[in-house]
């Protein structure tokens, strides 16, 4: 499918003609030279690319990490990508106990202003110093 369009080559991706000229300006794609057409013709190697920053997107890593990625997957260095995702999980999981915690101190917020009288609920000294 070599000589795409951006159009084209956007819609193959399910995304707007916009978001690759965004993903152009922030250097995660090459801007492919005007061919004698005066259209700019993208390769299948752009296609993967832009395929690649969408998975990694989805997957939660910011641009400037699928940045730092795309520099390895095409040379295939697959530990810099182990090594990425490891850390993306470490840090997803100190999320996901941070928001644990904050589940049980609201559940508890909750509990005590539902069941208790109005001088228990913190809800209401939440503008007080404790």
């Amino acid at each position: 499918m070599a000589g795409l369009t951006i159009g084209k080559l956007a819609a193959a991706e399910g995304v707007g003609v916009e978001t690759v000229r965004f993903y152009q300006r922030r250097g995660l794609l090459g801007l492919p030279e005007r061919q004698s057409s005066g259209f700019r013709e993208y390769s299948e190697a752009d296609r993967w690319r832009l395929a690649f920053i969408r998975r990694a997107r989805r997957l939660g890593f910011t641009l400037a990490e699928i940045g730092d990625l795309l520099g390895p997957i095409e040379t295939r260095c697959t530990d810099d990508i182990v090594r990425a995702a490891q850390a993306k999980l470490g840090a997803i999981d100190e999320q996901v106990r941070d928001l644990r915690l904050l589940q049980c101190r609201l559940r508890r917020l909750v509990q005590v202003c539902e069941h208790g009288n109005g001088d228990d609920c913190l809800a209401l000294h939440l503008g007080e110093p404790l």
